[in-house]
C-alpha cells in the first residue's frame, strides 16, 4: 500500500516538537554510522534551472527517502523551489508513500536550526534576529522558541510587505498555538538584525551576502539557513565564515552544495578542515560544542535527505493512524 500525503495536511500530521526531536536523534545516527547520507549530484536542467536528487537511508528506521528538489530561478508565480519525497523500505524497496517536499522541508529546516541553537548557542539567548522575513521566518521564529526563551525578534527583508505578512502570519501562528506574543521590531538593514540578536537566522535566497562577518557580536549564534544548494550562493562573507566556529549538517555535502563553504576556501579566508565539524558529532558527544560564551558559532545548514526522512517518518506514521478516520488526508491510490 502506497499512502499519497497531501501537502496541506503534513503541517497537521507532524507535531514541531517531536520534528525537533527527530532531527536530533537522525543527527546523532549520522555520526554513530546508524544512517547513510552521500552527496547529491547537482544536474543542470534548462536554463539556470538544477534538479537535486537527494537520497539517506536511516538503518535504526529500515526506512530510505529520495527527494527531487528542483530550484527554478527564473519561476514567476510558482515557487522558485520546489521538491517531492518518496519513502521506500529500505530492506525491500518497496514504496511506502509519496508527499510533497514544501511542508516538510520548511519544517525540518526550522527543526535542525532549533537543534543546532539548542547545542550551540548561549542558554541566556533572549533576542531572536531574522534576515528575511517568509513563511520560513514564521517556522523559525516556533522552532527556536522550542529550545530558547526568545522574547523578541529583531526582523528586516527588503519588502515591507513581506514583513507586514510576517507579523501577521506571527500573530495567527501565535494564536494558534497558545504561546504569548514576542515584541517584534523592524531593522532598518540586516546589520541591524544582527546586532542586536543572540540567536541570528539567515533566510534569503541571496546569490551575494547579505550578512558581514565584521557586524558579529561575541557570544553570537548563527544558524545560515538560505541560500541555494548551489555552491556559488551565499548569505554570509567571507570573513563571517572566518570569525564564527563552523559547524555542519555533513561535511561531504557542505564542501559541494554550499556556497558559505566553497567561496570562503577559495578566497583562501577558510580550509576544508574549518567545515569538518558536524553537528550530529557534537551532539553524540564526540566533539565539543560551544567553548565559551564569547565564542562566535554558526551552523551552515545546507540541508540533508536525512532530516527530510526524519519527517517523512512522522507523517507517515501519523498518517498509518489517521487513514481509516480520514480518507481526505490519504488517500491509497496513485494516479
Amino acid at each position: 500500500m502506497t499512502f499519497v500525503l497531501r501537502d496541506d495536511a503534513l503541517a497537521e500530521l507532524v507535531d514541531l516538537g517531536d520534528l525537533i526531536d527527530a532531527v536530533r536523534t537522525a543527527h546523532i545516527d549520522l555520526a554513530l554510522g546508524r544512517a547513510e547520507q552521500p552527496v547529491p549530484a547537482i544536474t543542470p536542467t534548462a536554463g539556470a534551472t538544477i534538479v537535486l536528487p537527494m537520497v539517506a537511508t536511516s538503518h535504526r528506521l529500515g526506512l530510505t527517502v529520495v527527494k527531487v528538489l528542483t530550484d527554478a530561478p527564473g519561476n514567476s508565480g510558482v515557487p522558485v523551489q520546489q521538491s517531492t519525497l518518496v519513502v521506500l523500505d529500505a530492506r525491500t524497496g518497496a514504496r511506502l508513500a509519496v508527499m510533497n517536499g514544501g511542508t516538510g522541508t520548511r519544517m525540518r529546516t526550522a527543526a535542525a536550526s532549533a537543534v543546532a541553537t539548542d547545542a550551540l548557542s548561549r542558554s541566556d539567548s533572549r533576542v531572536l534576529g531574522l534576515v528575511g522575513a517568509g513563511p520560513l521566518a514564521v517556522e523559525h521564529v516556533a522552532a527556536i522558541r522550542a529550545v530558547r526563551a526568545i522574547g523578541e525578534v529583531v526582523v528586516w527583508s527588503r519588502s515591507a510587505a513581506r514583513v507586514a505578512e510576517f507579523r501577521r502570519a506571527l500573530r495567527r501562528r501565535e494564536h494558534a498555538d497558545g504561546v504569548p506574543a514576542l515584541a517584534v521590531t523592524t531593522a532598518l538593514g540586516p546589520r541591524g538584525v544582527v546586532e542586536a540578536a543572540d540567536v541570528l537566522c539567515t533566510l534569503t535566497p541571496s546569490r551575494v551576502p547579505v550578512v558581514e562577518g565584521a557586524w558579529f557580536r561575541p557570544g553570537l549564534h548563527v544558524n545560515a539557513v538560505g541560500a541555494p544548494p548551489r555552491p556559488d550562493h551565499r548569505e554570509i562573507d567571507s570573513a563571517g565564515m572566518a570569525r564564527a566556529t563552523v559547524f555542519v549538517d555533513s561535511t561531504a555535502v557542505q564542501l559541494r552544495k554550499s556556497g558559505e563553504a566553497v567561496l570562503s576556501v577559495q578566497d583562501g579566508t577558510t580550509t576544508e578542515d574549518d567545515f569538518r565539524q558536524e553537528l550530529g558529532a557534537v551532539l553524540a558527544g564526540l566533539i565539543p560544542g560551544r567553548a565559551g560564551s564569547g565564542q562566535i558559532t554558526l551552523f551552515n545548514s545546507v540541508g540533508i535527505a536525512l532530516q527530510d526522512l526524519a519527517f517523512a517518518a512522522l507523517a507517515l506514521q501519523a498518517g498509518s493512524r489517521r487513514v481509516l478516520r480520514d480518507s481526505e488526508v490519504i488517500r491509497v491510490d496513485l494516479r
